[in-house]
């Protein structure tokens, strides 16, 4: 019986070093300062993945994902941002996939019951994004990579809309959103288009929000109009926001750089502000400060349940 006893107790030892081993492996994907196109798990799909100068392997760094507007790609979008050099300075991982339904010399993302650049709207058959995108967290902190908590998302246009969409679906694992001229808080109402519709975003959590936007922008107008899944203002989504995050003071419009203007709400649930940074003058292009962007999401943390 001693002899069993013993036995068991070198396979649970056994067992439990295996386990902390894996657990505490280093992040195995590329080289610090380099980005490589990193295949996620069992999806059939490759993002490309930058790792900041300096990264660690044993350390797991917070995570950006960088979404490319309607008709792009990861890699454009990458490149046009200039999000690896400021991932190099502050020291976070830049995620920039591909969305998953083809279109022209790119791709588009799905979200559901929106009609996409094409006046299409998604069918059962296309990629889901969403959860092509969680996925992709969960494997990335798996090989010890990414601090789940810690993971954040930007994008450019469709890409914005695309992020706003998981801060409504996933705020479970997104510690704050930063959307580029593409704000939203749900899809617009069908009997009053120039509002939100509350039951198209209704996230688990309040979800810090930074926004850039170009005051003229004709594509994703912040007075709204524009195609069938914009019509609704800029205010109108930080208001909404504001009422889902459950702040309650306005904050005062100041200028905070030559022609860029910040508003928005403060004092609210677990912190999470919504702002707005809006360029005069600015167009439907890359109008974020990389550094206040980064600046807004690291100082979130996802609350761990």
């Amino acid at each position: 019986m001693k002899r069993w006893i013993g036995l068991f107790a070198a396979l649970l030892g056994l067992m439990t070093f295996s386990q902390t081993a894996q657990a505490s492996a280093p992040c195995g994907i590329g080289q610090a300062g380099a980005t490589q196109a990193v295949a996620i798990g069992r999806t059939g799909r490759t993002m490309l993945i930058h790792l900041p100068a300096g990264f660690d392997p044993s350390k797991p760094a917070p995570l950006v994902f960088l979404l490319h507007g309607s008709g792009g790609t990861g890699d454009k979008m990458l490149a046009s941002s200039d999000l690896a050099a400021t991932a190099d300075r502050h020291g976070f991982i830049v995620a920039a996939p591909d969305a998953g339904i083809p279109v022209e010399r790119g791709f588009v993302w799905n979200i559901p019951g929106v009609p996409t650049i094409t006046g299409a709207v998604p069918g059962p058959n296309d990629a889901d994004d969403v959860a092509y995108l969680t996925t992709a967290i969960r494997y990335l902190a798996d090989q010890g990579c990414v601090d789940d908590s810690r993971v954040y998302a930007t994008g450019l246009s469709g890409g914005g809309r695309m992020t706003s969409w998981l801060g409504c679906v996933a705020a479970d694992r997104f510690a704050a959103i930063a959307p580029v001229v593409g704000l939203r808080a749900g899809n617009p109402r069908k009997d009053r288009p120039e509002e939100p519709d509350p039951a198209t975003c209704r996230p688990s959590r309040p979800m810090p929000v930074i926004a850039f936007a170009g005051d003229a922008d004709t594509t994703n107008p912040i007075q709204g109009g524009g195609a069938g899944y914009w019509h609704y203002t800029m205010h109108a989504a930080e208001q909404r926001w504001a009422q889902i995050n459950g702040c309650t003071q306005i904050r005062d419009t100041r200028w905070v750089a030559d022609k860029v203007y910040e508003e928005g709400y403060a004092t609210c649930r677990d912190g999470a502000d919504v702002v707005g940074r809006i360029t005069a003058g600015g167009g439907h292009s890359w109008v974020a400060d990389n550094d206040a962007l980064w600046a807004f999401l690291a100082a979130r943390t996802r609350p761990q349940n």
